[in-house]
């Protein structure tokens, strides 16, 4: 493939990430609220103490799963060379999301390790820096 596909390519995987991300975080919102607030309508103290525990842990870690794909979607848009290496390894990961993650995962990693995408992320020096 050239160099002008792969662009295109790079940039999709950035928007199937953000987007993925984005997804990651509206459900940790939901499963917030929903255990919280389902705690907090019974009325009972012990069930409002393990929702909220519960509700917090597992939003918490839906939030910590969803950033790093974010924030790594956010930098292939730019072709910052630390979006590519942390996005193969949140597709790595992507791998165990049977069916789409395992989906996004395949294709993101087949993207991102041709030889036309790593010459898009190599290190270039900003034009100043040769004065």
């Amino acid at each position: 493939m050239d160099t002008k596909k792969m662009e295109k390519h790079v940039v999709l995987v950035g928007a199937i990430h953000i987007a993925f991300g984005a997804l990651g975080l509206l459900a940790a919102c939901i499963v917030f609220v929903s255990v919280v607030g389902g705690g907090l309508l019974s009325g009972d103290e012990n069930a409002m103490a393990i929702t909220s525990a519960v509700g917090t842990v597992v939003a918490s870690f839906l939030v910590l799963t969803a950033i790093p794909g974010f924030i790594g979607g956010l930098g292939l848009l730019k072709f910052h060379p630390w979006a590519r290496i942390l996005v193969l390894i949140v597709s790595v990961v992507d791998l165990m999301n049977i069916p789409f993650g395992t989906v996004v995962g395949v294709y993101s990693i087949w993207i991102l390790i041709q030889d036309e995408t790593q010459a898009l992320f190599e290190v270039r020096k900003p034009p100043m820096a040769n004065q």
